[in-house]
């Protein structure tokens, strides 16, 4: 049982255990309140613990009421997730005023159907709209592997959760890389499903045209058996598809006999450190992947992912700027406001330009499978740091963490984020990345590269 009870159980573990009688879901989520406890004075990961609640819920669990393959785990969310009777932060200082949430969000329902405890909402970049995990009202989430460091954004309280063993599983959010780059700076496993796989009803929007919900942790396992509970058709999210669930969690130990692997050539192999096209060379000799594609016009998806991303997150806070502009990260301000008096006609050119992009890539995946690209240029900056070195060339750090996330979802494709790291080094991860509603695939490559020990996601000390 202190296997189980340590930080570095998974939730998979967690579950087989509560289960089998081997543990007690009470003392689970007693052990994760003190790890929180703990941890917090140098993470600061959590924004709000719901420790009563998630207590309530363990001894019902013990008792026989809610059963599922995550029965007894413990889990957290970006505190743009609803959490019912707590306001939904999104990270900013405005929303604290707001109502608070008169239940649960879809997915926080769906972990906890399948028998899953939330414990507290989690630290979170302005509104979504960062890349660095830094926060001007609540502080910057630091990295567990060095806390003078990034988590990356902007679900950093997510990957810092993870990755210092507070909890085993997260919830976090990806409209530019959100989920991606975190995972890669704080070395975790991370999913961005299909565009519309899960639902995001119950969580504060950033950019609809973009925004992912999804999980980070520890395993591949727990990504697959968590994207299997969330997984269904939800009225409530007009983008939600309704299509059968596909049980990936299944297919881990199916391998990669049959699969086509390539490298993404060209933008991907340019413009970062050489610690980030080494993590891709890794992985690729280890899955003997020799090919090489290019995704057309890469550059000029990332520009035009960011001219819907300034036109549509303006548009929503358009409100807010009028009324409480001096209440915003002064950053996140000037972002919006820029955003706002961009022409429209721009925003429809890039909506065109995202048709033709999509279609142009997804007939790669006529000759791949996966493609493997670098998921951050760099491994994490130093918290407070506003350039950066990338290829040379000095570049802000802010905007630039999402260089190689950003071309990928502007198109909504699912991506797997698994981390590699050299001994004395900072983690630094690689997207595994795959055609629409194909997720099995790429969590295929990860549980395979995972069982080699390519790939580790070890909690930090």
């Amino acid at each position: 049982m202190s296997d189980v009870l340590s930080k570095s159980a998974t939730a998979t573990e967690i579950a087989r255990a509560v289960a089998s009688g081997k543990a007690k879901a009470v003392d689970v989520v007693e052990a994760a309140l003190k790890r929180i406890a703990a941890a917090e004075p140098t993470v600061n990961a959590f924004t709000d613990i719901v420790g009563d609640r998630a207590k309530k819920r363990a001894a019902e669990i013990d008792a026989g009421l809610h059963r599922g393959p995550l029965a007894g785990v413990p889990f957290a969310v970006k505190n743009l997730f609803d959490i019912a009777g707590l306001p939904t932060r999104a990270g900013s200082k405005i929303n604290v005023d707001g109502p608070k949430a008169a239940r649960d969000g879809s997915l926080v329902r769906k972990l906890e159907a399948a028998g899953a405890i939330l414990v507290g909402g989690l630290n979170m970049g302005e509104y979504a709209y960062d890349f660095t995990g830094e926060n001007a009202h609540y502080g910057p989430s630091r990295n567990p592997h060095d806390p003078t460091r990034m988590t990356g954004g902007s679900s950093g309280g997510s990957g810092a959760a993870v990755a210092a063993g507070e909890v085993p599983l997260a919830l976090g959010s990806d409209t530019n890389g959100s989920i991606r780059v975190p995972s890669s700076l704080c070395g975790l496993y991370g999913l961005k499903p299909t565009y519309g796989r899960l639902s995001r009803a119950g969580s504060f929007p950033f950019v609809d045209a973009f925004d992912h919900l999804g999980p980070l942790a520890r395993s591949v396992e727990d990504l697959a058996l968590s994207f299997d509970a969330m997984q269904g058709w939800d009225p409530d999210d007009p983008v939600c598809t309704d299509r059968p669930a596909d049980a990936t969690y299944a297919r881990l130990a199916d391998g990669i006999g049959g699969l086509r692997i390539a490298i993404a050539g060209d933008y991907f192999a340019k413009g970062g450190e050489p610690e980030a096209f080494e993590a891709v060379a890794t992985v690729a000799k280890a899955l003997n992947a020799t090919k090489t594609i290019v995704l057309p016009q890469a550059a000029v998806a990332r520009s035009a992912a960011y001219v819907i991303t300034a036109i549509e997150g303006s548009s929503l806070h358009l409100p807010r700027l009028r009324s409480r502009p001096q209440d915003f990260d002064p950053d996140t301000r000037e972002r919006f406001m820029a955003g706002a008096l961009l022409p429209g006609a721009w925003y429809a050119k890039a909506q065109r330009f995202r048709r033709i992009y999509r279609a142009n890539v997804l007939k790669l995946f006529e000759e791949a499978d996966v493609i493997l690209a670098p998921a951050t240029p760099c491994s994490a900056p130093k918290l407070g740091q506003v350039m950066m070195k990338l290829g040379g060339v000095d570049m802000p750090v802010r905007a630039n963490l999402g260089l190689f996330t950003q071309p990928i979802s502007f198109i909504g494709l699912p991506v797997v984020a698994v981390p590699t790291r050299k001994p004395g080094a900072m983690p630094i991860g690689v997207q595994l990345i795959a055609k629409p509603y194909n997720e099995q695939a790429a969590l295929r490559v990860a549980a395979y590269l995972e069982k080699q020990g390519v790939t580790n996601a070890t909690p930090a000390p």
